[in-house]
C-alpha cells in the first residue's frame, strides 16, 4: 500500500481508506447503503489492515451515531494500528443547537463521538458542512482547544465552497489556530467540479484532498450501461435523489471507455475508476466502502498499479466537462493560460 501526506501536514494516509457508511445501517439513505453489523465489520476492517488500509472515515450522522459505534467496537484493542476519521456539524437531532459548528455543538459532538468510538482521541475531525451562521473565528478556537487537549490529532472540511474554506484558512493563519489539512470531496470521472476552484486551492494552500463517492454513487460499478434499466438490487433505486446530478449521456460515454479499458487491461471498471483519481493532483487518499467481502477485495485492488498516459487521456476526454465562468478562460484562452495555466 502506498501511503501519501494529508496535505500539507505530516500525517501519512493510505492511498486508499475505508468509508464506514455501511456500518449499522438506519434510516432510508444509509440502510440502502448497508447494514452491517458487528461481526462483519471486523472482517472488512481485518481485511483492510491486512492491506496496509488503516484509515477509516465514519460520521455522527451515519445511521444515528451507529457506524461510529460499530466501527468502535471492532477496533477495539486495535487503536494503534487504525487511524480514525470522523465529521460533524449536519444535523443530529431537531433542537436549536443540533446542527452547525457552534462551540457547544462542536464540543459535545466530539465528546459522544469518542464515546461511541470507544477512544480518548480522533486522529482527524472534519467539519460536515460549513455552518455560515458560526464566525469561523469561534470554530476555530473551539478546534484549537480541542487540539490542545489531545482529543484531536488533525482537522479538515467537507463539502465547503472554495470562499469558505480560503476564509477559513485566513483567520487561522492570522490567529495562530490549526490550518485545515483535508478537504473530503466528491469527485469521480462522472463529476469533475472539484478541479474547478477545490484543487488550484489544495495546491496553493497545502489541503488534501479525501475523495468521497469515486463511483459516482454508484454509477462506476460496471453495472450500468447505455439502454439498460438499473439492474434489480442497485441501491440507486432508493438512494439516487440523494447523491450529486450526474449527466447520463456522460456517464454512459465515459462507462464505455471504463469498458474498452477494462477488456484490454483484465482490471474492472471500478478498479479503472478509482486509479484514475489516485493520478489526479492533491488527492491523498480516496474512500472506499464495501458492503462485503468481494466488494472490498475488489476496490482494494484498484491500488498498486497505474493507468498508462494514452488510457489517462481517453478518460480524461470522455469525462471532460467545460468549465464554467470564471475558470473556463484560464482552460481556452492563452492569454489567461500563460498567466495561471490550469492544474489539470
Amino acid at each position: 500500500m502506498e501511503y501519501r501526506r494529508l496535505g500539507s501536514s505530516g500525517l501519512k494516509v493510505p492511498v486508499l481508506s475505508f468509508g464506514a457508511g455501511t456500518f449499522g445501517g438506519k434510516g432510508p439513505l444509509f440502510g440502502a447503503w448497508g447494514s452491517t453489523d458487528a461481526a462483519e465489520a471486523r472482517r472488512l476492517v481485518d481485511i483492510c489492515l491486512e492491506a496496509g488500509v488503516n484509515l477509516f472515515d465514519t460520521a455522527d450522522v451515519y445511521s444515528d451515531g451507529a457506524s461510529e459505534e460499530v466501527l468502535g467496537a471492532v477496533i477495539k484493542g486495535r487503536r494503534d494500528d487504525v487511524m480514525l476519521s470522523t465529521k460533524l456539524s449536519l444535523p443530529v437531532g431537531e433542537g436549536p443547537n443540533a446542527a452547525g459548528s457552534s462551540r457547544s455543538r462542536l464540543i459535545s459532538g466530539v465528546e459522544k463521538a469518542l464515546k461511541r468510538l470507544g477512544t480518548d482521541y480522533i486522529d482527524l475531525l472534519q467539519l460536515h458542512a460549513f455552518d455560515a451562521g458560526t464566525p469561523v473565528e469561534e470554530v476555530l478556537s473551539t478546534l484549537d482547544t480541542l487540539v490542545r487537549s489531545g482529543k484531536l490529532r488533525y482537522v479538515g472540511v467537507s463539502n465547503f465552497s472554495g470562499w469558505q474554506l480560503m476564509k477559513s484558512l485566513a483567520a487561522a493563519d492570522r490567529q495562530g489556530y490549526p490550518r485545515y489539512v483535508a478537504n473530503q470531496v466528491y469527485y469521480s470521472l462522472v463529476g469533475r467540479d472539484y478541479e474547478w476552484e477545490l484543487m488550484p486551492l489544495g495546491l496553493d494552500q497545502g489541503v488534501g484532498a479525501l475523495v468521497w463517492s469515486p463511483l459516482g454513487w454508484g454509477r462506476l460499478t460496471g453495472k450500468i450501461r447505455r439502454g439498460e434499466p438499473w439492474p434489480e438490487g442497485s441501491r440507486l433505486h432508493d438512494t439516487a435523489a440523494f447523491g450529486p446530478p450526474v449527466d447520463e449521456e456522460k456517464l454512459y460515454d465515459v462507462v464505455e471507455v471504463l469498458d474498452a479499458i477494462a477488456q484490454e487491461t483484465g482490471k474492472t471498471v471500478p478498479q479503472i475508476a478509482i486509479n484514475w483519481l489516485l493520478r489526479r493532483p492533491t488527492v491523498s487518499s480516496v474512500i472506499i466502502g464495501a458492503r462485503n467481502e468481494e466488494q472490498l477485495r475488489q476496490n482494494l485492488g484498484a491500488a498498486g498499479w497505474s493507468l498508462t498516459p494514452e488510457e489517462v487521456a481517453r478518460l480524461d476526454a470522455a469525462s471532460a466537462t467545460t468549465a464554467p465562468y470564471p475558470y473556463f478562460p484560464y482552460y481556452r484562452q492563452e492569454g489567461f493560460a500563460r498567466i495561471n495555466p490550469p492544474v489539470v
